[in-house]
């Protein structure tokens, strides 16, 4: 077994703003050259999640409403109040969906199902670029 690591960054908007990623996570995983493994995608920040998700506008817009019912932007948090960065909201959503995750690598190809796709959520209440850790521990 080896490992090959690479961090890539991505461009975000912010409130739960979702973008695929999985163009960069399938391209990395070949430019590995293994065959078989596993890749660890995983954010680097704690206002941030990586998840998999059918990427179509409706259900894109679907997922970030449910954010917003279950950790609103504009509900007063103690972090906020503590530090005046009014961001309690993204650490929320980022720890309750989990930072990052990890996918199969079968015959050289990271293995989703037809309609899922690797995604990146900015929770952060701003554009920023997010920074994502890729690792593939394979042969």
């Amino acid at each position: 077994m080896d490992i090959v690591s690479k961090e890539i960054t991505i461009g975000a908007e912010g409130f739960s703003d979702i973008n695929n990623i999985t163009d960069r996570v399938t391209k990395f995983a070949e430019e590995s050259g293994f065959s078989e493994g596993i890749i660890h995608v995983f954010p680097i920040g704690s206002t941030a999640s990586i998840s998999t998700i059918e990427f179509e506008p409706a259900l894109v817009q679907d997922m970030k409403d449910k954010l917003e019912e279950f950790a609103p932007h504009d509900q007063t948090t103690r972090h906020g109040e503590t530090w005046g960065d009014d961001n309690g909201f993204s650490h929320m959503r980022a720890t309750m969906m989990g930072p990052g995750i990890t996918v199969p690598l079968h015959e050289g190809e990271p293995v989703l199902g037809t309609w899922q796709q690797v995604v990146i959520l900015n929770h952060d209440n701003k554009s920023r670029d997010r920074r994502i850790f890729l690792q593939v521990i394979g042969k």
